[in-house]
């Protein structure tokens, strides 16, 4: 077995919607750049049966599934090679639940890319359960493919974006964004919002004993050490520090406007599917114009 089969695929989710096309599509191009297998997986989920079903009414729904899983499955492997006709490709069919299956194979993946708009297997994605199950539960980054994508393995011109708030998941999401930016040649935009974080509701009653001027060189100070080593390990990546007394998904959005991908942390923790995902990444999956990578932290530590 060769090296390049070791390494982790991008893995993408598949039913046959024009938005897991330009899925697909991201993915593509992702994996070409990275030198990574590309692997395309359709779920195929049986459908309720009111009445007794017989093992023939069980077969002939199984075939149905197959077939058409087979085709969606074809269309989208010709739309990879379209865009990088070189990259290791690889289709899979799976029986089950779309969150279930996806989550198991997010385990051996690089990372976990979809669609924000779903049919079939993946019935109101984004809106629904299956992006927010795998955003919360996924055990690679997961990135939610949003706004138009041209279908080209070159990337665009904008910036990384990255939200950082000092929390394990806001490392791990440094690091996916310092190397998003590194491998796209392009710089990167560190967001850090101050109201929320440490004063909402705390300092309501007295505003005017705050010095804000001090908050907010002391919050410059802590993006400084949250980036500090990041930096040196990336010295191609220009970076661009932004410190802003306003909420974390409005400031995240407006610094996201032309971005080639924004990136947010989430903890993830929740004994049910879809529980866990944090108000600010859940926003982003719905209002982002451009893709989100939502990234869990990493249990082994970040800063290496």
């Amino acid at each position: 077995m060769t090296t390049q089969h070791l390494r982790p695929p991008i893995v993408v989710g598949v039913d046959g919607s024009d938005s897991a096309l330009r899925a697909t599509e991201w993915a593509a191009a992702e994996a070409l750049r990275r030198k990574l297998p590309l692997r395309l997986v359709h779920v195929c989920v049986l459908p309720p049966i009111r009445h007794p079903a017989t093992m023939s009414d069980q077969a002939m729904w199984i075939d149905v599934l197959n077939d058409n899983g087979q085709h969606l499955l074809a269309e989208a492997a010709a739309t990879a090679r379209a865009v990088a006709p070189t990259v290791e490709l690889v289709t899979d069919q799976r029986m089950g639940f779309a969150a279930e299956v996806l989550i198991e194979e997010s385990a051996g993946a690089h990372a976990m890319v979809l669609g924000s708009r779903g049919l079939g297997g993946f019935q109101s994605l984004l809106v629904g359960s299956v992006a927010i199950a795998l955003s919360a539960h996924g055990h690679c980054p997961v990135i939610v493919v949003r706004g138009a994508f041209p279908g080209q393995a070159a990337p665009g011109t904008g910036p990384v974006v990255v939200g950082v708030d000092g929390s394990p998941a806001s490392e791990a999401a440094i690091r996916f964004a310092f190397d998003e930016a590194s491998v796209r040649r392009t710089s990167l935009v560190a967001v850090h919002t101050w109201l929320d974080i440490a004063f909402t509701g705390a300092w309501t009653a007295l505003p005017s004993t705050i010095d804000w001027d001090a908050v907010e060189v002391d919050e410059t100070m802590l993006l400084d050490e949250r980036l500090a080593g990041w930096q040196e390990k990336y010295p191609d990546v220009a970076v661009e520090r932004v410190v802003l007394r306003d909420r974390p998904v409005r400031a995240l959005l407006d610094k996201a406007e032309g971005a080639q991908l924004i990136v947010v942390g989430t903890r993830g923790h929740g004994a049910l599917l879809g529980m866990g995902l944090g108000s600010t990444s859940q926003a982003l999956l719905h209002h982002a114009e451009c893709p989100v990578a939502v990234v869990r932290p990493d249990p082994e530590g970040t800063k290496s």
